[in-house]
């Protein structure tokens, strides 16, 4: 029996710095990785593998995000993909891309969706028939990218983008960043019983050091606030009208 789409695209979390996360994805005998946070950790999860790297997706231009790039392209020859608008600040880059742009990667094909907000050149790669986001640093779980070059009205614009993907759609963040979101999410969203409980089940699994991404679009709907903006009951823990905009 031929196996489904889903089965042949591998994903490994690679865990870098304090708490970054690479993503390694294998599909039909190619190998990409989302972001170089850390060469050491990428180049070890590679070899257990036993699969060599042929391109960097760089989501953006943070040295957390390209600071492996050289290193790994002097070692395994691989391709630098990532944002046109950002390709004096990637290194290596060999391929520029622009919203909209669908990318072939092994048999997969990922769609690229421009996300300007935490930086002005972010990018994501949407693997709609895998049900697969990478996201980098403009949306995590229960909270999203701080701005260093982006207006809110552009993170919000982009966040849009993004939560109007299948509610099934795997979100893979670049951080482990959700006990302290959560510690917020809770101040402004008290009443939310769905965020009790996924509050608990990230103390939890924080406690014994499980990492808690991939999320989905469908549980960041329910408890993230940065996508509940429209929610009644967090507008009026935070004091906002139900007019405000």
């Amino acid at each position: 029996m031929r196996r489904s789409l889903k089965q042949l695209m591998s994903v490994v979390r690679v865990p870098c710095l304090d708490d970054n996360y690479a993503w390694l994805i294998h599909d039909h005998g190619r190998t990409a990785v989302v972001d170089t946070p850390e060469v050491g950790p990428i180049c070890d999860a590679l070899k257990k593998k036993g699969w060599n790297l042929d391109i960097i997706l760089n989501t953006h231009h943070h040295d957390d995000h390209v600071g492996g790039n050289t290193e790994l392209v002097d070692r395994y020859g691989c391709e630098v993909w990532g944002s046109k608008k950002d390709e004096h600040r990637i290194p290596e880059i060999t391929k520029r891309l622009s919203d909209g742009d669908v990318v072939v990667f092994g048999e997969s094909a990922a769609t690229v969706i421009e996300t300007p907000g935490h930086t002005s050149g972010h990018i994501c790669y949407h693997f709609r028939d895998h049900s697969k986001l990478f996201v980098g640093d403009t949306l995590f779980a229960m909270g999203c990218g701080r701005l260093f070059e982006g207006t809110p009205f552009q993170m919000l614009h982009s966040l849009q983008k993004l939560q109007s993907l299948p509610p099934s759609t795997e979100v893979y963040c670049a951080h482990e960043y959700t006990a302290h979101n959560s510690n917020f999410s809770l101040t402004v969203d008290p009443t939310n019983t769905k965020l009790q409980q996924r509050h608990a089940e990230v103390k939890a699994a924080r406690s014994i050091n499980m990492a808690t991404i991939p999320t989905t679009i469908q549980l960041e709907l329910d408890t993230n606030p940065f996508l509940r903006y429209s929610c009644a009951a967090l507008r009026k823990s935070m004091g906002f009208s139900s007019e405000a905009t």
